[in-house]
């Protein structure tokens, strides 16, 4: 949260001729010579007839969500895709770096609210909404959580691993060395930042996301999915 925040082979045969069939029946009545010449044209032109080879395998690409993103986040994240992928061009993010922390914040649960109060899908503080704002409204937190991340990221110098620390410890964290961090920012770049470039690596999976999952997210993924009512 913003702190101050093998395809097998089917040995097809070539249509080649029968070895023991009959040749052609008027051989008999040609001179030797001409029989002699029409064996061999024959055999010239079986030789250099083409030969039918078994295809290639084809690698198939990793799936990717209708919206663009990586399929390797959870299906909560991925009911947000389209969303995402504006809230990012908006703010000039990569969708699936967006995607990463809605992924560990929400799991995409637009209601969801942490102990210390961090509100809605991004999971942004009170304080960072502007008078009268409602932070549960998903364009309004979007927009606070976004613009956050894209700062954290502009102060990092474009490091992603750097962004992710300033946008759960605060900005101010970047320029510090990480013994400094708490433990909740060291944890969340523990996940967040293998998590972000298994998905914008084309993985169709992420070994670290399942250890998230496993570890911290199943209880807020299923929240998530009842509230998003996507939960069968």
């Amino acid at each position: 949260m913003p702190r101050a925040r093998s395809q097998h082979h089917d040995d097809w045969q070539t249509a080649a001729a029968d070895d023991h069939a009959s040749g052609c029946l008027s051989f008999y009545a040609l001179p030797p010579l001409a029989v002699l010449f029409i064996a061999c044209l024959l055999a010239i032109l079986a030789s250099n007839a083409p030969t039918q080879t078994s295809a290639s395998p084809v690698v198939q690409p990793a799936t990717i969500a209708p919206s663009g993103l990586s399929p390797i986040f959870t299906r909560e994240v991925q009911y947000w895709g389209n969303h995402i992928l504006r809230w990012a061009n908006a703010s000039s993010l990569d969708p699936n770096l967006v995607a990463t922390v809605m992924q560990i914040e929400s799991c995409g649960d637009p209601r969801a609210l942490s102990r210390s109060g961090a509100m809605g899908l991004f999971q942004v503080m009170p304080f960072h909404f502007q008078y009268g704002e409602n932070g549960f409204d998903t364009e309004t937190n979007a927009l606070r959580g976004v613009n956050y991340l894209a700062r954290s990221l502009q102060t990092a110098s474009g490091d992603p691993r750097l962004a992710l620390a300033g946008y759960n410890g605060g900005i101010g964290v970047i320029g510090r060395g990480e013994w400094t961090w708490h433990a909740e920012t060291a944890r969340y770049v523990r996940y967040g930042a293998p998590i972000y470039n298994d998905a914008r690596s084309g993985f169709a999976s992420s070994a670290m996301l399942d250890e998230w999952y496993q570890r911290y997210g199943a209880g807020l993924c299923r929240q998530a999915a009842q509230r998003l009512g996507i939960d069968n």
